[in-house]
Parts: structure tokens; sequence; C-alpha cells
């Protein structure tokens, strides 16, 4: 466990100088960085913390199932790690993610009903939609689902929101509530009611069409297979001698040199392949918006996120294949028609 936490440590200190350059220098430069230097030692401070805190016992629990479970270990340590993950999905939203952001309920008003509206029409079981005040750390915008089966929960990004949708009642005209432009002269960021509609269309269709469970018990699948795989190399004194430990084979050792080393090329494969199955995903979930008529708006929310986040709209195309997990701006708009 010392170990470990000396490797978490490491891995933080070394990381750090890339992720100040990231956020005060690339993001800052661009407009997007919100956080002062208090927020990110804060922010920092947190993740070490819980990671200090929440790693270790995990690999130590890891540790006793492949030490006690015999020869079929590896199947102890997959449901230990099975449960470990459906643990995390269930507590992140209501007990993790509020120690970095604030959480609060979306306000009565338009947005409000017309999500209660969506949602109902396609009886997902929503049990409450919160805004996250995204803007104190980045002007990046997102919005996402949560939770299992009856506890989903519907999370915007403030950033995603124009100026004054929040407050606007239902029956209220986006005309009126037209925003003059900032101070630089330009527009405003942020997407229409109609737009934020959009996006959460295609966010439920990722739902509906069940993706975020096939990926979850592919990656269950990926890991039993891993860890069968790992029983047969951790009793292997070759590749505990090929890196120096010729008289014993320790077993957090075999875990590094498996996992991290013997793995690679096949953890490369089956990256590969994931990204080409969520590329597919991403392209179904704007069909499913589509079908429910939200193409044209879905299109326009599509242009502005990319506008507002000033993503680069060309890629070639053999790198996107390996290294996007969405397909590109350009890419989703040509399968999305001007009009429904």
């Amino acid at each position: 466990m010392v170990f470990v936490e000396l490797l978490l440590l490491y891995s933080t200190l070394t990381g750090l100088p890339w992720s100040i350059y990231s956020t005060f220098f690339l993001e800052d430069r661009h407009g997007f960085n919100k956080q002062t230097p208090v927020f990110f030692i804060k922010d920092q401070t947190k993740s070490l913390v819980l990671q200090l805190l929440i790693v270790p016992p995990i690999v130590l629990g890891l540790l006793y199932t492949i030490q006690l479970g015999g020869q079929a270990f590896f199947i102890y340590s997959w449901l230990f790690l099975a449960a470990i993950t459906f643990l995390f999905v269930t507590v992140y939203q209501e007990f993790i993610a509020p120690l970095f952001d604030k959480f609060s309920p979306l306000p009565e008003g338009a947005l409000h009903t017309s999500i209660l509206s969506l949602t109902s029409s396609l009886s997902f079981p929503l049990k409450k939609i919160q805004v996250v005040e995204g803007s104190k750390r980045s002007a990046h915008s997102n919005a996402y689902l949560y939770g299992f089966w009856w506890n989903k929960v519907i999370v915007i990004f403030d950033t995603l929101l124009e100026p004054g949708l929040l407050g606007r009642k239902e029956g209220e005209g986006e005309e009126e509530k037209e925003e003059p432009p900032d101070k630089e002269g330009q527009k405003v960021k942020g997407c229409s009611e109609e737009e934020v509609m959009a996006v959460l269309a295609h966010e439920l269709g990722h739902w509906s069409l069940s993706h975020t469970l096939k990926l979850l018990a592919v990656s269950q699948l990926n890991l039993l297979l891993s860890l069968s795989m790992f029983a047969f190399f951790i009793e292997q004194q070759d590749v505990y001698s090929s890196f120096g430990f010729h008289d014993s084979r320790p077993t957090i050792i075999g875990i590094i040199l498996v996992f991290q080393l013997i793995f690679m090329p096949y953890n490369e494969a089956v990256q590969f392949a994931l990204v080409q199955v969520v590329r597919r995903f991403e392209y179904q979930a704007d069909g499913y918006a589509r079908q429910l008529g939200r193409g044209a708006a879905l299109r326009s929310a599509l242009t502005k996120l990319s506008k507002d986040n000033l993503s680069f709209p060309v890629a070639d195309s053999l790198y996107s294949a390996f290294h996007h997990t969405h397909p590109t701006f350009l890419e989703r708009i040509k399968r999305l028609p001007k009009l429904d």
C-alpha cells in the first residue's frame, strides 16, 4: 500500500507541470480557463487525497483475491473489481462529483418544463435535473445523463446555456430575452432552449439504445478476459527474470508488468475497436435525435458548440479513427440533413 501511495504521489507530481501549462497557458490563452491558482491547488489536493484514500485499499483487495483465490483467482478478482465499479457508478454523482463542482436543481421555467415533457414522452425514469457550475472552472460546455435504471439524473453545465435561459418563463419567446454582445463585441456563447433540447435528445438516444449498458458489458468482458490471461503470465518466471526479479514473483510487480507492458499491443487493439464502436453509437444517437424531430436544432447546436469550444473542424481520417471517440464536427454534420 505504501508503494502504491508513493506511485500515486509520483504520478501526480510529475504530471503537475503539464496540468499547470495546459490550464494556465493553453486554456487561458484561448479564453477557456476560469480557475484561480487557489482553486487549482484545492482541486489537485482533493484529487490526490481521494486517490490516496481509495486506490490502495482496492489494490489490497485485488491482491488478496489473487493470493487466496487459487487457480480460479481471476474470477474472484473480476467479481471484486466489478463490484467496485458498480459501487463507484452509484456513489459518484452524489458524493464525489460535488467535492469538485457545485450542483444545483434546474430552476422552474420553460427549459425545465420542456425537459420534463420530453423525458415523460420517452418514459425516461428521471429523478432530478441538475445544473453544474462549470463556469468557475472552464468555459467549455457539456451535458450528460447519469445513474442506473430508476435513478437517472440529467446534468447540464451552465456554460451550455445561453445567458438568460435559466430565468426564462414558459411562453416567453427567445427573441424577448436576446442578449447584447459581450464586452469584446463578440456574440454571447451558449445554446438556445431548442438547441439544448436537441443535445439532450442525443443523450437520451444513448439511453434508449442502451449504449452505456453495452459499453459496460463489453468493458467487464474485456476485464475478465484480461484477468484470465494475467493468470497465465503471472506464473511465468521469465516475466519476472526479464526485469531483475530472479528469485521472487511479487504479485504487485506482476500486475504492473503484465497490464502495463505485456498487454500493451492487446490494449491498443481493444482501444481501437472500442473507439469504432463509440463513434458508431454517436451517429446512432444523432439519428435518434433526428427521429424526435430535432435534427435541425442539433445541427445548429453542434455548430455553436464547435465554435464556442474552438474545435478544429478538420482531422486526418486515420488519426481520427484511432483517437476521436466522437466523430468530428464535419463528419457529424454530413450525416444530419439541414431540415428534419
